[in-house]
């Protein structure tokens, strides 16, 4: 899992289906779910989501994105009737949705307490209420180690918003229900600045379009002046809060036009809207910008000049629909129950009547059968009413239809996009748009449309992206750049940083670690010391501050003669000091045994001289030496190599500043050759292909000829050591003259005999190296 690690999404509602909506996301050991409503068009426990397919103590967070009762409603009973209390699950929603949150929820247990499928008591209402942690707009909330989310505007209704949730790193952007509409009172919804991995988005309308604000909200009113002229009433249903607010906005300001419509009232019969529009006026400031002009010059738009709330006396639907013209915005929306199919059933049998459907009518309900225009329909005493009232609908739903969905998609630009929201059918020609849209442009995009309780598992790369901070973050790093630096790993998140800003930025504190090794070895000093030269080329000996004989391998591993038959090896504790006190130590420990040691000790003579191993790094080596060992290498594979030295004269012209020539060798194979300068060890050649080989030969010849201690530097490296090759001594040409007073030798590869002069020409030379002025 590490490896791939996978997102896994389970609808327990709103699968191929709009109500009820429930969305699980689980990923690496961590649970979030999204929303948590009810199915309008059912009652009782058949309206809760699948709620019993998951173990609710094992949530880190609710996130509800709005107020609306297919959002929302089922939160009490999971706080209050599973065990989500058990674990440390918490629940946020905005501070505007909490309010309002609050009167629907209220309004909800009252209509359900005279049932006997109450699914809850006010008093869990009570509680559920107490938990739930209001956030802002833009706020990132940090729910627990790993876990985090923003939230953003998303149009629809008052504090509706969509979530950018971040899980171990991995980004899902769920959407809610979303607008990209600005209307009369509501921003549109936020395009989040952040590219997330999955998309979770709302598919309600699937490919149909909707009409532009402006022409339906003239084609709305054109038809409500028109039944009023007729002498019919209007019947608006609505819900309480939403979409009943724009349309309050709307009518007031045409009737405000139109001085003969004065005396025909507007009622809004919804005591739950009369409570909550005092949260529409505390909440200005999340609106849009025209509802915030008006405001800022004392004109608030929701106090309605031309429309009142129906009184709340027995029998009010009665005594409205027999009496005068009208128009009335009723709850709920779907009229299954209450004050909107009430007025219906009056209204239905008398054509001069208009009703109106405002919004989206979910499957199953009265609203969406209405729609199909019948001509008798079933009351809610079982009687059949027959229905001659002109049937009209103008979506003033703030969901996006097909055109503003997909260019939102697109804009997302997410690697995964779960549809859900929608029916099946919707869903289905939506997935088939999408789809087709992204292979016209040969995008990799997958799209998906899960059924209640399946559960999609999405897999991802384990990509891991560390943000540079501090000093490493000073200097803007150009392509290929290399930093080095420790990893802090906190939440799965990754910070690099130098060393020195870990306590500022970490409130980490750093040390340095001696490590001591004691070793008790039967063997003479010398031989130590010629083994560890024989390994590492050449080590440091002298004596410690307290007088110790020492001996510092690669400048980083001290080997102390502490006692007869002791050492002791000390070094500071690092990666790479690790590895040579190993070596070291794994060296000394066989030298008793070693084969060299044995043949180096059997014969006794005198010690008037010192051993040097032939692999050791000779004091005071000549550069002529290093060059012949480097030509060694270079004749192993391109065979006769030439060097060439800067004459007298060419020293004189240098001296007066023109172009130096500095010593070369010439590498010949085929017709073409290849110069390798000896100071700058750099390959010049007019055959590519010959350049590129020589310099790759180049590079494995000076690793080779360099020892350990040349090759290596312990700790953080100088900004002037560029390259392993520039550790190669720089070739001083006064040295070369000394090895050669008449400026023209000729040096045989060891192990050879000399069968010629300098002046040969033979051209089978047994890998003879030429010096020319």
């Amino acid at each position: 899992m590490a490896d791939a690690p996978t997102l896994s999404v389970t609808l327990l509602g709103a699968g191929q289906e709009v109500g009820r909506s429930c969305c699980v996301l689980q990923y690496r050991g961590r649970t979030i779910v999204c929303d948590a409503g009810v199915h309008p068009a059912y009652s009782g426990m058949a309206s809760l989501p699948f709620i019993d397919e998951l173990d609710w103590s094992t949530v880190d967070a609710i996130l509800i994105t709005h107020f609306h009762l297919d959002h929302a409603a089922a939160l009490t009973y999971i706080t209050e009737k599973t065990n989500f209390r058990d674990g440390k699950g918490k629940v946020y929603m905005t501070h505007p949705t909490k309010a309002v949150h609050k009167f629907m929820m209220q309004d909800y247990v009252r209509m359900g307490s005279s049932s006997s499928d109450a699914l809850f008591s006010p008093l869990d209402m009570t509680m559920s209420l107490a938990s739930i942690i209001p956030v802002s707009a833009h706020q990132l909330i940090t729910v627990c180690p790993g876990v985090s989310f923003t939230p953003y505007h998303a149009g629809h209704v008052l504090g509706a918003c969509m979530y950018l949730i971040d899980i171990a790193g991995l980004k899902i952007l769920y959407t809610g229900d979303y607008s990209r509409e600005e209307d009369r009172h509501l921003v549109k919804a936020e395009l989040p600045p952040i590219r997330p991995d999955v998309l979770i988005v709302e598919s309600t309308y699937g490919v149909q379009s909707l009409e532009g604000r402006e022409e339906k909200e003239q084609r709305f009113t054109s038809l409500v002046h028109a039944i009023i002229k007729r002498g019919g009433h209007v019947l608006l249903p609505t819900f309480a809060l939403g979409r009943a607010q724009e349309l309050l906005l709307v009518l007031d300001d045409y009737w405000k036009a139109h001085p003969d419509l004065h005396n025909v009232p507007i009622y809004y019969a919804s005591s739950l809207a009369r409570k909550c529009m005092a949260v529409y006026q505390t909440y200005i400031h999340t609106m849009n910008s025209n509802i915030r002009t008006r405001f800022a010059k004392r004109d608030n738009p929701f106090v309605f000049k031309y429309i009142s709330h129906v009184p709340q006396t027995r029998g009010w639907e009665k005594k409205i629909a027999e009496g005068p013209p009208c128009v009335v915005l009723a709850s709920p929306g779907f009229m299954q129950t209450g004050p909107s199919r009430e007025l219906f059933e009056y209204w239905a049998p008398d054509s001069r009547n208009g009703l109106v459907i405002t919004g989206y009518s979910i499957e199953g309900t009265l609203a969406r059968d209405i729609m199909n225009e019948p001509e008798d329909f079933i009351g809610l005493k079982g009687n059949t009413i027959s229905r001659k009232i002109s049937v009209d609908y103008i979506s003033f739903s703030a969901h996006v239809d097909y055109s503003q969905n997909s260019e939102f998609i697109e804009a997302v630009k997410a690697q995964h996009v779960v549809l859900v929201h929608g029916e099946q059918n919707a869903m289905a020609r939506l997935r088939g748009a999408m789809a087709s849209r992204y292979k016209e442009r040969d995008e990799d995009v997958k799209i998906h449309m899960p059924r209640n309780l399946e559960t999609l598992n999405l897999s991802f790369r384990g990509e891991r992206v560390a943000k540079a901070i501090g000093t490493l973050a000073d200097k803007p790093p150009q392509a290929n750049d290399v930093l080095s630096g420790l990893l802090v790993a906190k939440d799965y998140s990754y910070t690099l940083l130098d060393p020195r800003d870990l306590r500022d930025f970490a409130g980490l504190s750093t040390c340095t670690m001696t490590q001591r090794q004691k070793i008790v070895l039967g063997v003479r000093w010398d031989l130590v010391r010629w083994h560890l030269e024989g390994m590492f080329g050449s080590v440091e000996e002298g004596l410690d501050k307290d007088g110790v004989p020492t001996m510092r391998v690669m400048g980083s591993v001290d080997v102390k003669q502490t006692h007869d038959h002791e050492l002791t090896l000390e070094w500071e504790s690092s990666a790479s000091n690790d590895m040579i006190a190993d070596s070291t130590l794994a060296l000394i420990t066989g030298i008793d045994k070693s084969p060299a040691s044995v043949k180096l000790t059997t014969q006794s003579h005198s010690h008037s001289h010192s051993h040097v191993h032939p692999h050791a790094d000779v004091e005071n080596a000549s550069p002529f030496l290093r060059i012949q060992r480097l030509v060694m290498f270079l004749e192993a594979h391109f065979g006769k190599v030439e060097l060439h030295m800067p004459d007298t004269a060419d020293e004189a012209d240098h001296e007066q500043g023109e172009e130096s020539h500095d010593p070369w060798l010439i590498v010949r194979l085929d017709e073409a050759d290849a110069q390798i300068n000896l100071l700058t060890l750099e390959v010049t050649s007019s055959n590519e292909p010959l350049r590129k080989r020589v310099e790759a030969v180049l590079d494995m010849a000076i690793t080779t000829v360099s020892s350990l201690a040349e090759s290596f530097t312990s700790g953080a490296p100088e900004e002037e050591e560029v390259l392993d090759k520039t550790k190669l001594p720089a070739v001083d040409t006064k040295e070369l003259d000394k090895e050669d007073e008449n400026s023209k030798v000729t040096v045989k590869s060891e192990g050879e005999e000399n069968n010629g002069d300098a002046d040969s020409d033979d051209s089978d030379d047994g890998g003879l190296l030429q010096v020319h002025n």
